[in-house]
């Protein structure tokens, strides 16, 4: 069995040209594994810490060469002369080592791209695809794409208040058509913004961002485009929205504002609790919309339950900010009656290890799952194989553009191309 012999990082860019970490992790037989670490903009308070060196004099202190320093030094002092297929061993020595909640001595960053980097070197090392290391198998169900074609909220400098407006062609019959699907949306979904004299700009996840006057709007463009491609709206193709609640809520009044419209001194709602649920089922009402992820603040307990109430038996509605790819705030949830599925976020906790696990107590609560990139990306397409592997039938990578989206997409396509009649593929999962 191949052991570490080398645990070695550098910073490199993410996809807003912010500085974030690669880690690379060599075996004695040779076989090296490389990670890079992706970063988010609309945060749950609860994430794991990603260590930023708060220097002002590098990159406005967005800097990681701290990260860099504790993944050349200590994790890899603990690394080094493990086995390398240990990985839960090894997760957990660095988990320990750092020693606290949060992962903030090493940072969850350092952390992370070691443990990604130790998964591609065990997957070198035993000569099998990503996936099928993670999870071996014979059959393996494709991931749904959950499409984002109109940026909002903190991923663009619109007036759209919410965050992600998706695609799911969940009636296409492979992953390969899925991707045609959203594919020729997305063009046409151009050409009618042009025509129309819309900005045709994308925002962070490679979603168009033209100012609109409501996600009503943003809705009915997409339809209108769904249909111009020549989709069957609902049944090829249902809608899904990102609403980012939490970016929104104003704890001390409790309301929900629309900050983005009152900043630019526009006429902008303010919404109970009540009010912001009812706002939610009147889009799922009017549009076939069948997933609504972080509807409300991860600070609106009370909201929460609510809209699982009204909607969880109809529709998808799943928590990101509020659970954070974490097993304890997921439990409290559960006993709490909040969502019905969780997002899926490496970064948030920290290790492939953990990842899993949070995974494993959904399917035992039969919650969703869906796997997710951050609005900070890289190249790096490892959670495209992570979404195969775990088989929970969702993924969200962004939009049809962008190289660092896109190459998730791409490495969908050469697993399936790969699987041939062993990959599976149901939009409904």
């Amino acid at each position: 069995m191949a052991r570490i012999t080398s645990v070695e990082a550098i910073e490199i860019l993410d996809s807003r040209g912010y500085p974030t970490i690669q880690v690379s992790v060599t075996t004695d037989k040779g076989d090296v594994g490389t990670a890079s670490v992706p970063s988010g903009a609309s945060k749950g308070r609860f994430e794991a810490l990603e260590l930023r060196d708060e220097d002002p004099r590098r990159y406005f202190g967005k800097g990681v060469q701290k990260a860099v320093a504790n993944v050349k030094g200590p994790i890899a002092d603990l690394l080094v002369g493990e086995f390398v297929l240990d990985q839960r061993l090894i997760d957990e020595k660095m988990i320990q080592a750092d020693g606290t909640p949060s992962k903030s001595k090493f940072g969850a960053n350092a952390i992370l791209g070691a443990s990604l980097a130790v998964a591609r070197a065990g997957a070198l090392s035993e000569k099998k695809p990503l996936y099928a290391y993670i999870k071996p198998g014979k059959t393996y169900i494709m991931p749904c794409p959950m499409m984002n074609i109109i940026n909002g909220g903190m991923h663009a400098d619109n007036s759209i208040e919410f965050q992600e407006f998706m695609i799911r062609p969940k009636g296409a019959p492979t992953f390969t058509e899925a991707v045609r699907f959203g594919a020729e949306v997305f063009h046409t979904l151009k050409g009618i913004l042009r025509k129309k004299g819309l900005s045709n700009a994308v925002g962070d996840e490679g979603g168009f961002a033209p100012n609109l006057s409501s996600s009503e709007e943003a809705l009915d463009l997409i339809i209108e485009a769904i249909e111009k491609a020549g989709y069957v709206l609902g049944e090829q193709i249902s809608l899904a929205l990102d609403v980012a609640a939490s970016s929104f809520y104003d704890e001390e009044t409790g309301f929900y504002v629309d900050a983005k419209k009152k900043e630019k001194k526009l006429k902008y709602e303010k919404r109970t609790s009540e009010e912001q649920v009812d706002l939610l089922s009147r889009l799922a009402a009017k549009y076939p919309i069948d997933s609504i992820e972080d509807g409300m603040s991860e600070s609106d307990e009370k909201g929460w339950q609510l809209l699982t109430r009204k909607l969880g038996s109809r529709f998808r509605i799943v928590g990101d900010d509020n659970f954070v790819t974490n097993i304890d705030f997921l439990k409290k949830g559960i006993k709490k009656g909040i969502a019905n599925s969780i997002l899926i976020k490496l970064n948030q906790i920290g290790t492939l290890s953990e990842a899993l696990d949070c995974i494993q107590v959904a399917k035992e609560n039969k919650y969703g799952a869906i796997v997710s990139h951050r609005s900070g990306e890289t190249e790096d397409a490892f959670i495209a194989d992570f979404a195969v592997a775990t088989g929970i039938g969702q993924i969200k990578t962004g939009s049809l553009s962008r190289s660092d989206r896109v190459a998730k997409y791409n490495r969908l396509l050469a697993i399936e191309s790969e699987l041939k009649n062993n990959a599976i593929f149901n939009g409904n999962v």
